[in-house]
């Protein structure tokens, strides 16, 4: 039998796997190529992550939330 600790910890993983896979996919769409991927018609590029806490009832998710910064000139 599991304990809450090791459920309220498993929900925790959970809802920072799946906001972590929604920001990535919103950065594809503003960015309009996936990752490794060329696209002459990208106009941003990743550029790093920040760290940010996310307070929610289950608990503090850990995110990485990745940086778009403006395509350099020469650059796909």
């Amino acid at each position: 039998m599991m304990s809450k600790t090791s459920d309220a910890d498993l929900l925790r993983e959970m809802i920072g796997v799946a906001a972590q896979r929604l920001m990535e996919l919103e950065v594809e769409g503003l960015i309009g190529a996936g990752y490794g991927e060329k696209s002459a018609e990208r106009l941003v590029q990743r550029n790093g992550y920040r760290d940010r806490d996310w307070e929610t009832r289950a608990g503090t998710v850990e995110l990485r939330i990745r940086w778009a910064a403006p395509k350099r000139e020469g650059r796909s």
